[in-house]
C-alpha cells in the first residue's frame, strides 16, 4: 500500500490531520497510518479516502513491490532455519524497511533482524529495539506469534550474556505458550508451523543446557510431531541432535543413542546442514568417551 500517495494528496489539498479524521477516527490512528506503522480498518480507510476524493484502490499502486518484498523476507526466514546466519545478514542488508507497508511484514522484518543479531551476539540495545517494536507497537495486544518470537529472541539474547534469570523468564513464557497451544490447528498461515518449530527448538535447547530434560524432551517430541504432520525437514537435524544430546546426558541405552546419532547425520546431510554435522562429530566423541568409562 502506497501511503505516501495518501499523504501527498492530503497535503496538496491543504487538509490537516485533525480536520481529515474528524468524525471518522482519532488523529493517532491517522498518524500511525501515514507513518506506515498501522493500516486502519477498511471502513475507516475508505471514509478517509472519500474525503480526499480518492479510493482505497488508488493506494495499491506498488502492490507488486510488496509481493516481491514478502518473498524476500520468507526466503530470509528459511535461511535462518538452516543456520545460514551470514546469508541472513547479507539478505537483510538489501531490504529497505521504508518500502514495507504490511503490518505482518514489518513484524517479520523486526523479528528476523532481532533474532539473528541475538544469535550472533550483537549489542543488546539493537536486539531489544527490534523486539520492542513488535511488543510495544506492531503487536501491542500480543495477539500474533511474533510476540512469542520476540520473547524467544529476548531469551536467547539474555542466555548468550549469561543472564539466566532473565533468560528463564522469557523461555518460560514461550514454553507455556506452546503447552497451551499444542492442540491448536496450525491452519494455512504462511510459515506458521515453521515459526512454532523455531520456538520449540531454541526453547528445548535452553532447557537442555539447564539440565531440565523433562521440558526439553517434551518439546522435542512436540517438534518431531509437527515435522511428521507437516512433512518438513528443516528442523529435523537440529531436533534429532538435541534428542541425542539428552539421551547421552541421561545415559540411555547405547543402541538408542546410536540410532539417534545416525538419524541426526542422515537428516543433516539431506538438509545440507553443515553446522549440525560439525556439532555431531563432537557429540559422537563425547558418546565414545562415555562408553569407554
Amino acid at each position: 500500500m502506497e501511503t505516501q500517495v495518501f499523504v501527498q494528496r492530503r497535503k496538496a489539498l491543504k487538509i490537516s490531520q485533525v480536520k481529515l479524521c474528524q468524525g471518522i477516527c482519532t488523529q493517532a490512528t491517522l498518524s500511525k497510518f501515514e507513518s506506515n506503522r498501522r493500516v486502519p480498518a477498511l471502513s475507516i480507510l475508505s471514509k478517509l479516502c472519500v474525503r480526499l476524493g480518492m479510493t482505497v484502490d488508488d493506494l495499491y499502486q506498488g502492490e507488486s513491490t510488496a509481493v516481491e518484498l514478502q518473498t524476500k523476507l520468507d526466503a530470509i526466514e528459511r535461511e535462518l532455519m538452516v543456520e545460514n546466519y551470514q546469508g541472513v545478514l547479507k539478505r537483510l542488508a538489501k531490504i529497505d524497511a521504508k518500502q514495507i507497508d504490511a503490518l505482518n511484514s514489518k513484524m517479520q522484518l523486526c523479528y528476523l533482524r532481532g533474532i539473528v543479531n541475538a544469535l550472533i551476539n550483537r549489542q543488546p540495545d539493537d536486539i531489544l529495539f527490534d523486539f520492542s517494536q513488535i511488543l510495544n507497537d506492531l503487536d501491542e495486544k500480543h495477539q500474533t506469534i511474533f510476540t512469542q518470537l520476540a520473547f524467544l529472541g529476548s531469551g536467547i539474547m539474555y542466555d548468550r550474556h549469561q543472564q539466566q534469570k532473565q533468560a528463564s523468564f522469557y523461555f518460560d513464557k514461550v514454553y507455556q505458550y506452546i503447552r497451551l497451544n499444542q492442540h491448536t490447528a496450525l491452519g494455512d498461515e504462511n510459515q506458521y508451523y515453521l515459526r512454532v518449530l523455531t520456538l520449540i527448538f531454541f526453547t528445548a535447547e535452553f532447557y537442555t543446557a539447564q539440565q531440565n530434560y523433562r521440558r526439553s524432551n517434551w518439546l522435542i517430541e512436540a517438534g518431531l510431531k509437527i515435522c511428521c504432520d507437516e512433512r518438513v525437514t528443516y528442523y529435523l537435524p537440529r531436533i534429532k541432535f538435541l534428542a541425542a544430546q539428552n539421551a547421552i546426558n541421561l545415559r540411555h541405552d547405547a543402541t538408542e543413542i546410536q540410532q539417534l546419532l545416525d538419524e541426526t547425520l542422515a537428516f543433516a546431510r539431506i538438509n545440507r546442514n553443515e553446522v549440525v554435522q560439525v556439532k555431531l562429530a563432537a557429540l559422537k566423541c563425547q558418546f565414545k568417551q562415555q562408553c569407554s568409562n
